[in-house]
């Protein structure tokens, strides 16, 4: 009871020391508030930019799989285009090999231009897709049809339109049954899908007029096709497992050797989360470095005002210790006021740290409204503050508790 007595007291001498030469130790400790000012700013910029990036992964798709063609680095002298492209029967044989998918669409891309009355517009992106396509994107038919089995096996020329390629093509809300002209083909609209917006950090951008035509229909436009293959797996847990069953079927379909690298790529958006995450981290390491800096200059300070603290109450030690003071509690005395100087320059900072979070926030466009402090945070700041008054203060403690009380009492 009596050390938790002479802790009250000791804060409150401090607190007092500091009020009467506040501008002293305002700068004292403006180490310290950089210190945690940082810490709170960067922790909670870090946790909104992560917080903003999470949201456009799953814009995306949690469970969304890219199968695609790609030519492996430095083996272009080995490997011809012909042998690296994606064949419409290795897609085929996609699903029967891959347990783990739950469905499956080709696309086969390919650019032509559009026409509607007196109206052209050039090398607009058309892609040939099946009806799973809308399931795996996200992407509904909002007005008309969507593609049925029938459009596909019979090859029709029907269409569906972006919203986007509406007003580009100056065509009504509703356009089903109108003909366009798509590389010189006619071609009936059935439909509308929805234009999915996506961050620019897909490689998404403003919208453009999108056609979309039955994949079976699209093979009889291109002679060698250029495509690819989105997918869809049952589940977040169930990515590795297709990523092993596509990569060894295609490797196998495509008469690869064990030492062969992948003519092919399989990826998911889950490799994509934890890279950002790997940055993510690798930006708070770095930022902890420099944090760190400011606390050993902070703690510098504090180790300074702490022995010229010591020096001026010299005599008030030794007269202390004349009226039996032992050394324990002139080192306890010391040491919690420079942990006392450094808390309150921790508060100061976690105050201007919550004002700039608070500007964070504020950012127009809402891409950093989730940044915020977390509690470890704040707790990580207070330990830093702790940690710095007690490593900084006690030399200063350990000096003043060793004072020989009769050299003390002569001090001048």
């Amino acid at each position: 009871m009596s050390l938790v007595r002479l802790v009250v007291q000791t804060v409150l001498t401090a607190l007092g020391q500091i009020w009467v030469n506040k501008v002293r130790a305002l700068l004292t400790t403006l180490g310290i508030v950089i210190g945690v000012t940082a810490v709170v700013t960067t922790v909670a910029a870090t946790k909104g930019l992560e917080s903003f990036v999470l949201r456009e992964f799953e814009t995306v798709g949690a469970n969304k799989v890219w199968i695609f063609p790609r030519m492996p680095p430095g083996q272009r002298d080995r490997f011809s285009w012909r042998q690296v492209r994606l064949t419409p029967e290795q897609v085929e044989g996609i699903m029967p090999n891959a347990p783990s998918l739950l469905r499956l669409s080709p696309v086969m891309e390919m650019n032509g231009d559009v026409r509607f009355g007196e109206r052209t517009l050039e090398a607009v992106t058309v892609q040939g897709i099946r009806p799973e396509w809308h399931e795996i994107e996200q992407r509904f038919v909002t007005v008309g049809r969507p593609f049925m089995a029938g459009d596909e096996e019979s090859r029709l020329n029907v269409c569906l339109i972006n919203d986007k390629g509406l007003e580009e093509l100056s065509l009504d809300a509703d356009p089903t049954g109108e003909v366009l002209l798509v590389g010189g083909r006619r071609f009936t609209v059935v439909g509308v899908v929805e234009t999915k917006s996506v961050s620019p950090m897909f490689g998404g951008g403003e919208a453009r007029t999108e056609i979309y035509v039955p994949y079976a229909t699209a093979l009889t436009m291109r002679p060698v096709p250029r495509m690819f293959a989105v997918a869809q797996s049952r589940g977040p847990d169930k990515v590795e497992d297709v990523k092993a069953e596509v990569g060894g079927y295609l490797r196998r379909v495509r008469g690869l050797q064990p030492g062969d690298p992948d003519t092919f790529g399989v990826e998911a958006i889950d490799q994509f989360i934890n890279q950002f995450k790997r940055i993510s981290g690798g930006l708070t390491a770095a930022a902890a470095g420099i944090v760190a800096i400011s606390l050993i200059v902070g703690g510098v300070g504090i180790m300074n005002i702490m022995l010229v603290s010591v020096s001026e109450r010299t005599r008030e030690i030794g007269l202390r210790k004349a009226l039996g003071a032992r050394p324990e509690v002139i080192l306890i005395q010391f040491l919690v006021e420079a942990v006392t100087l450094c808390m309150v320059g921790g508060a100061i900072g976690l105050v201007i740290g919550r004002g700039l979070v608070a500007g964070i926030q504020a950012i127009p466009g809402g891409s950093m409204s989730g940044a915020e402090v977390p509690v470890w945070a704040v707790w990580l700041a207070v330990g830093f503050c702790v940690t710095t008054g007690v490593v900084f203060g006690m030399f200063p403690a350990v000096k003043a508790a060793r004072l020989n009380p009769i050299d003390a009492l002569r001090h001048e």
